[in-house]
């Protein structure tokens, strides 16, 4: 039930406006349709999904319902104006997008996670204020509430929205984002903005076929019926192990949430992995209603909180079975045959983990990352990542990965003589760090990297795609330089061999996204020092209390739904913080969505991370959940940069899923 209390909906304010044909957009302009604010930042994997989230949404109330993207950048290069309308073509975003860059929207509706969603009625007044992603059903019964109250009372207007087309920018690529080269030299190219893979000749141009039909969708088959949606990693498999599997490439899927192979010889496309339910929870425990755990509801690990430092949660459950066509993935990124594992290494982008398939037999296990949205190393069971969008092996075996959202270049080692897998960090400090400075790791910065390359003589070539840079990274003396400038968001690099044959130099080939487009460059000898400093996200910092803060997570099952206690408390909290001395009690794990934090007086200022979840159940509130009934799990990470002062805040109050 919504309240009485009705809280009027704030101005949309901003620099300017996007696929609206040039026309600036007020919420008057709006009275009458039910409007859906969407507080998103293109470099947000959570954000990505709830776009194909609302995608169906969209066009089931496309008479009475408008979305506005408020797009309140977390990184520099998403404040620019260029930037952001490559984004929205290349997410096929079909509705108004407002550009927020001073979180000016932001603020006024006291958003504090990406993303998070804003429904406004047809009056003017807010009645639901949700963060995370997850909430496509729960809208979907809230939109057709509303639209049955205020058809009633006559303040519903039917018709079009203020959307309006921009013009595409592409060519015969749009928004390549991977490639590998091919056997016969040719390179093989994720032609991610048209839903296919495209094989280009020597020269980076000619194209000498396209595997897919084109079309957003999931579909195996041959190279004219099979469909993509958004393609991202490549890589090649040994010979061997391809003539078993029947298939020479595996692509990371990224919106279908799944693996498929293609063969080249015939260019036909099959499911290797992923059942298409994007996967939501860490360690084992997956979103939907089959795949909660056998109470139906997320599993707790603990009665009560543990100790932050208590290294909590681990992989308590990497194996994830050899039925790989039943395993819920979450957007992969990048894909790696490793020659340490000899296994097929995933960048999970979504669940902030790295996963191997063996496509010989099947088993799909979790390599390194708890799921916990952050930057920590040690041990791969321990480990913390942020989007990891790219990886590379380099000749001792080692795995490299960019790490998009802390900005960093991490490193996976195998040592036989300490079984385990290691995660160190060379480069990036955390969620909020970022800039573009060379020297050595721990001082140099990157922006929002999502490519990786082993070059020649040991170093790691970074693609440093918010700096529209390609950065060096030389294991030997530790330190970053800058190889090549200019670049439009490059989001892989891979090294070009072929002119080592006719005694010529190695060249660097860049996949430069939003030029739609593959170039060579070539590998400088000497690197450009570049310091052009450090940067730290430009999001206010919420003042909190040195003493006892009550931290309240709201949530209100949607209408049809009810808490799931029939095993207990369905609700759970992990709190955390950057660096850790900032939290001195209330961290850990525990049931509940309360939970009383003590932050340190010796510590200025730092990051919270906070993770709450609730699972519900179709049912009525007061009655019996039935047998069989569909449960839903929801959950958002929120990172909320704080400062301390004795006289700060002693509340905290975040929303999973407030209703006004």
């Amino acid at each position: 039930m919504r309240s009485n209390y009705r809280v009027r909906a704030s101005a949309l304010e901003g620099r300017g406006w996007l696929n609206t044909g040039g026309k600036d957009i007020t919420l008057s302009d709006l009275r009458g349709k039910i409007v859906l604010l969407d507080f998103w930042t293109f470099c947000c994997i959570n954000c990505l999904h709830v776009l194909d989230e609302l995608r169906p949404l969209e066009e089931k109330y496309s008479d009475v319902l408008v979305t506005v993207g408020v797009h309140s950048p977390k990184f520099e290069h998403e404040a620019d104006p260029d930037a952001l309308a490559s984004a929205v073509e290349r997410y096929d975003i079909r509705h108004p997008v407002l550009d927020d860059p001073e979180l000016t929207t932001w603020q006024a509706y006291t958003a504090r996670a990406w993303p998070t969603l804003v429904v406004i009625d047809p009056e003017g007044y807010i009645v639901a204020h949700l963060a995370g992603e997850g909430h496509a059903h729960g809208l979907d019964t809230l939109v057709a509430e509303l639209v049955a109250e205020h058809e009633a009372k006559g303040t519903l207007h039917r018709g079009d929205g203020p959307y309006v087309p921009a013009e595409t920018t592409a060519g015969d690529l749009r928004f390549p984002g991977k490639a590998i080269a091919l056997p016969n030299g040719s390179f093989l190219v994720a032609d991610s903005g048209h839903h296919r893979l495209i094989e280009l000749d020597k020269d980076l141009s000619t194209v000498l076929r396209t595997i897919g039909s084109g079309e957003r969708g999931w579909t195996d088959g041959g190279t004219d019926t099979a469909q993509f949606n958004e393609p991202q990693g490549l890589t090649l498999l040994p010979e061997a192990v391809a003539q078993q599997t029947g298939y020479d490439v595996v692509v990371a899927d990224s919106v279908n949430h799944r693996l498929r192979g293609v063969q080249l010889s015939t260019g036909t496309v099959s499911t290797i992995a992923g059942n298409g339910v994007q996967r939501l929870l860490d360690a084992g425990n997956h979103t939907g209603a089959s795949e909660l755990s056998e109470a139906g509801r997320p599993a707790v690990s603990d009665a009560q909180p543990v100790a932050a430092d208590s290294g909590e949660p681990r992989l308590e459950d990497a194996w994830l079975g050899n039925d790989p066509l039943n395993v819920a993935l979450s957007s992969p990124w990048d894909v790696l045959w490793s020659t340490a594992l000899n296994r097929v290494v995933i960048a999970m982008a979504g669940t902030h983990q790295l996963f191997s398939f063996d496509p010989l037999s099947n088993a799909v296990e979790i390599v390194a990352g708890t799921g916990l949205e952050g930057l920590l190393d040690g041990d791969a069971g321990v480990a913390w990542f942020a989007q990891p969008s790219g990886l590379a092996e380099d000749a001792s075996g080692a795995i490299w990965v960019a790490d998009s959202e802390t900005s960093a270049l991490r490193k996976l080692t195998f040592d036989a003589s300490t079984p385990g897998i290691r995660v160190e960090t060379v480069a990036g400090t955390g969620l909020f760090d970022f800039g573009f400075r060379d020297g050595p790791g721990e001082d140099s910065r990157f922006q929002h990297p999502l490519g990786v390359a082993s070059l020649p003589d040991g170093s790691v070539a970074v693609a440093d795609t918010y700096n529209g840079a390609i950065r060096r990274y030389d294991p030997a003396s530790g330190q970053v330089s800058t190889l090549i400038r200019g670049l439009s968001e490059p989001s892989d690099v891979l090294v070009d061999l072929t002119p080592v044959a006719t005694g010529g130099a190695p060249l660097l080939i860049v996949v430069e996204t939003n030029k739609h487009e593959l170039v060579r460059v070539p590998l400088p000898k000497e690197a450009l020092a570049v310091d052009e400093g450090a940067s730290t996200t430009a999001r206010p910092r919420s003042t909190m209390s040195s003493g006892p803060i009550g931290l309240t997570v709201r949530f209100t099952a949607p209408t049809g739904q009810k808490l799931d206690d029939r095993w207990g408390d369905p609700t759970q909290l992990k709190i955390s913080a950057s660096p850790e001395e900032l939290l001195v009690s209330g961290g850990g794990t525990s049931t509940g969505l309360y939970r009383e934090v003590v932050l340190s007086p010796e510590v200025t200022e730092g990051v919270l991370h906070i993770t709450a979840r609730a699972a519900a159940c179709d049912g009525e509130p007061g009655g019996e959940i039935p047998d069989h009934a569909a449960c839903h799990l929801y959950q958002q990470d929120w990172g909320i940069p704080v400062s301390v002062d004795a006289g700060g805040d002693t509340e905290l109050s975040l929303d999973l899923r407030g209703m006004g």
